[in-house]
């Protein structure tokens, strides 16, 4: 069949003394159109022959070949290249002609072979079938019979002759199966030669079409008027726009392969050997022809006319995917295009401009301009699905658009950073404004990529687009946020300072310890302050975990925004605390500047006395002042501690170590205060201890402890002294019970306890003692026992019970004296020196008795 297709060939090769000879061989196989368009043109275009050096090293010298094996005459390759030799522009025009047309021709010849071949082909497939369909029935018509055998033979008794015949039976069966087998295989491999011809003939067909309009398209630069009707009918745009597209494809493949630029063949066409002037046409055609389309589109889009917009979009997604096309949609949207609706947009956000905007009213415009745009979106999304053949990348552009054009616009004019040098001043909102607006928009904004997400955005990550939008303001986040805490104490400190300077002002000139204890408390630590200031870290916290999700970055701007609140709360009350120990201060001033001397006038004596009275009041009134600081300075280190619990302890867990270094840093920060209140506390048991000495020195007595032998009963009340130190104790001392607590009211109580039980030791040491006085002191002791017992401290009760039972040396006979410590040897030191207090010490010659005693104790 080979050496009659070759004879055939040859033939008609000489008949039309055509070079060149196609066959149907070329075509079988991973046929290639490139190949095939190649190895046409190698021999007249020296960039073909160039790459193909390789393959044709196994030719003969000065042999014209194609891959088929066919040769071209010498004497026809002689003539063409006399030809190109006369021609200065483009010498091989006219070969590359008559070679298509010598290529078109064989196209015909052999479409017409494959034609004839698939008639034959067809007659015989028709009578293979009929030869089958016989055999099937005559397979029938065996096996009814072989029926009819076991039914009526097989009773009858010949059973060898039987077994003999259904063996026959049986080989006629198993001969039919093999040849229903073969006539199967027979026909399933002509179907797949017809499935193979036809595929071959539409290949062809195709190749014949293509080379046709490539040739037009490379007839001659810019040239597009002699193109064939379907690249201006504008019923076959499709058809057009889809071909077009395969010899773009194909020529610029052409030309990357050559390893030529398209723009320096296009400034010089002499030196064109390829396929860029089809490159540059096709390029030219294609953009005159997606421009039609996207006019098509915008008119179709402004009658509604869906079916034709959606017409034009498949077809213009042949070009670039049809990017231009989504592109050029979403850029006429009317909100992209519309100068009012932007300021529209700022007018329902911002509100009049001559006044300021605040964040509520800010919040409101946000949530309504964003339901719009979701509205607006959902609509246009409705639209898009209907229009497009790819809704997705259309709805990930729109949304694109939306946050990056509408969003961002309003965003700029709603959020402007400000400067951390020249803050905004409080009266404007100061640092404060800005960070409220920057939370407001966030969450907003926030809130409307999750509806955009909802409604539909393509593969568009969203949320970091929105995050972006962000990004200059979050990145100097944390130290706006510190600075915009400062600014905040420092204004609220200046306010509670010219509070403070007014009260003088409105009571005019006032006495000094009155000007000192007004003044004290108008500046007295408030814990409504520590309040406000706790506020302002947790709207600062708030806005901490609103702007990062990352716990390590929440627990790093919670832990330094935090740190903001303890310097606040340790400042604040470290000064109230201060204040109030000027108060103090000033009181003792006072007492030292009034203490009585000896030798005085009674009327200078008299001004004394007032004016120590007047300290005393003044040094109550600052003792009471700082027990009310010392009170509210815990109270406002118990808001820190709780909300410390309560809000930041959880964000600080997540990161290790963070938890730990915050308790630290709060006990370091509050040691400042305890420090402090420590000293003023001391300074409270000296002002107390101070007036209980005055009082002791004006109110005791000699008399009341050394009652004269009158003859009238003894007096068991206490002493005026000491009535007026425990009710001086009594009335100072109830702020300190209230103000107090836990250890801290321990210590204080115990150590005033003790500098009282020293202080009246020293106190009566002062006097001398008769039975009748010793009485009256034991009555003194008891009141004073009672009244510390108040302090629920145990060792100062044992010391005031260890005092009643001194007290009975001055009660008993001197005899007496050695049984009275006989249980207590512990108190036998002090008790010397109170024996020695008894009036009849010298006159009963106790000193000689008591220390053969203590000696022998």
């Amino acid at each position: 069949m080979k050496d009659s297709r070759d004879g055939t060939a040859n033939n008609r090769n000489s008949k039309s003394s055509s070079p060149l000879i196609l066959d149907i061989e070329d075509f079988k196989g991973d046929f290639s159109f490139d190949a095939l368009f190649g190895n046409l043109v190698n021999n007249l275009l020296p960039s073909f022959q160039d790459e193909d050096s390789e393959s044709a090293e196994g030719h003969a010298s000065g042999v014209d070949g194609l891959p088929n094996g066919h040769r071209r005459a010498p004497s026809d390759v002689s003539k063409l290249s006399s030809q190109v030799l006369n021609e200065p522009s483009f010498p091989e025009v006219d070969a590359l002609v008559l070679l298509f047309k010598d290529s078109y021709r064989e196209l015909v010849d052999l479409r017409k072979q494959i034609d004839g071949k698939l008639n034959n082909l067809k007659k015989e497939v028709a009578v293979q079938d009929s030869k089958h369909r016989k055999t099937l029935g005559e397979r029938s018509d065996i096996s009814i019979t072989c029926n009819l055998l076991n039914c009526f033979l097989f009773p009858i008794g010949g059973v060898p002759t039987l077994e003999k015949g259904v063996d026959g039976l049986f080989g006629s069966f198993r001969r039919l199966d093999s040849r229903i087998s073969s006539v199967g295989q027979t026909a399933a491999k002509i179907g797949d030669h017809l499935q193979s011809a036809d595929a071959q003939r539409e290949t062809a067909s195709q190749t014949i079409e293509l080379i046709k309009y490539l040739m037009e398209f490379n007839s001659s630069p810019g040239d597009l008027m002699e193109l064939s009707p379907l690249f201006s009918d504008d019923s076959r745009v499709a058809e057009a726009a889809s071909i077009a597209q395969k010899l773009r494809s194909f020529a610029e493949e052409d030309i990357g392969r050559q390893g030529i630029a398209v723009s320096s063949v296009v400034g010089n066409a002499a030196a064109s050997r390829g396929l860029e002037v089809a490159v540059g046409n096709l390029q030219d055609y294609c953009n005159e022809l997606e421009n039609r389309l996207l006019a098509r589109f915008d008119a179709a889009s402004q009658r509604r006319e869906l079916s034709t917009m959606a017409e034009c979009a498949k077809i213009l997604s042949q070009f670039n995917r049809g990017t231009s096309a989504m592109q050029h949609y979403v850029a006429t949207r009317p909100m992209f295009i519309d100068v009012e609706v932007m300021n529209a947009d700022t007018r329902l956000v911002l509100g009049n401009q001559s006044s300021q905007a605040s964040p509520s009213n800010v919040s409101r415009g946000l949530s309504s301009l964003y339901k719009e745009i979701t509205d607006t979106v959902r609509k246009e999304a409705a639209t898009i699905i209907a229009v497009f053949p790819t809704p997705n990348d259309v709805m990930s552009i729109l949304v694109q658009r939306v946050l990056e054009q509408r969003v961002t616009a309003l965003l700029d004019k709603l959020l402007v950073k400000p400067s951390l040098v020249n803050l905004p001043p409080m009266g404007e909102g100061g640092l404060l404004l800005y960070l409220r607006m920057l939370a407001v928009a966030y969450e907003k904004t926030q809130e409307l990529a999750r509806d955009l997400r909802a409604v539909g955005c393509g593969d568009l990550d969203i949320e970091g687009l929105t995050e972006s939008l962000f990004s200059a303001h979050k990145d100097e986040y944390s130290e706006i946020e510190r600075a915009s805490l400062k600014q905040l104490f420092k204004a609220k400190l200046d306010e509670l300072r010219a509070e403070g300077q007014q009260v003088p002002e409105l009571t005019g000139s006032i006495g000094r310890s009155k000007g000192a204890s007004i003044s004290s408390s108008v500046q007295q630590i408030s814990v409504t302050v520590v309040t406000e200031f706790a506020r302002w870290n947790e709207e600062a916290i708030s806005r901490c975990t609103l702007f990062s999700s990352q716990p390590a970055v929440v627990a790093t701007n919670v832990k330094s925004v935090f740190t903001c609140l303890l310097d606040q709360v340790s400042q604040y009350i470290t000064e109230g605390l201060e204040r109030a120990r000027d108060g103090l201060t000033e009181a003792a001033a006072l007492r030292e500047r009034f203490v009585l001397g000896t030798n005085l006038s009674r009327r200078v004596a008299a001004a004394a006395a007032s004016a120590a009275e007047a300290a005393a009041a003044a040094g109550e009134t600052s003792f009471k002042s700082f027990m009310v600081a010392v009170q509210r300075c815990g109270s406002s280190v118990a808001i820190v501690q709780q909300y410390f619990s309560n809000s930041i302890s959880r964000l600080l867990l997540p990161v290790d170590g963070a938890h730990a270094a915050s308790c630290e840093e709060m006990a370091n920060a509050l040691s400042s205060a305890e420090a402090s209140a420590y000293k003023g506390l001391q300074q409270c048991i000296e002002t107390v201890m101070a007036e209980v000495e005055r009082l002791l020195s004006a109110e005791q007595k000699a008399t009341d402890y050394k009652s004269p032998d009158d003859g009238i009963a003894p007096d068991h009340r206490p002493t005026t002294a000491c009535s007026r130190v425990v009710a001086y104790l009594s009335r100072v001392l109830e702020t300190a019970f209230t103000a107090l607590e836990g250890l801290n009211k321990q210590a204080f109580l115990t150590e005033l306890g003790n500098r009282l039980h020293k202080g009246l030791l020293n106190h009566w040491q002062k006097f001398t003692f008769n039975p009748s006085g010793g009485l009256r002191l034991k009555r003194d002791i008891t009141e004073y026992g009672e009244f510390v017992r108040s302090f629920n401290a145990p060792p100062i009760d044992e010391k005031f019970e260890l005092l009643g039972i001194m007290a009975n040396v001055f009660i008993v006979a001197p005899e007496s004296l050695s049984t009275l410590f006989e249980g207590t040897p512990s108190i036998r030191k002090d008790a010397q020196r109170f024996i020695q207090l008894r009036d009849d010490y010298k006159s009963a010659k106790l000193a000689s008795r008591l220390s053969s005693l203590f000696v022998s104790g």
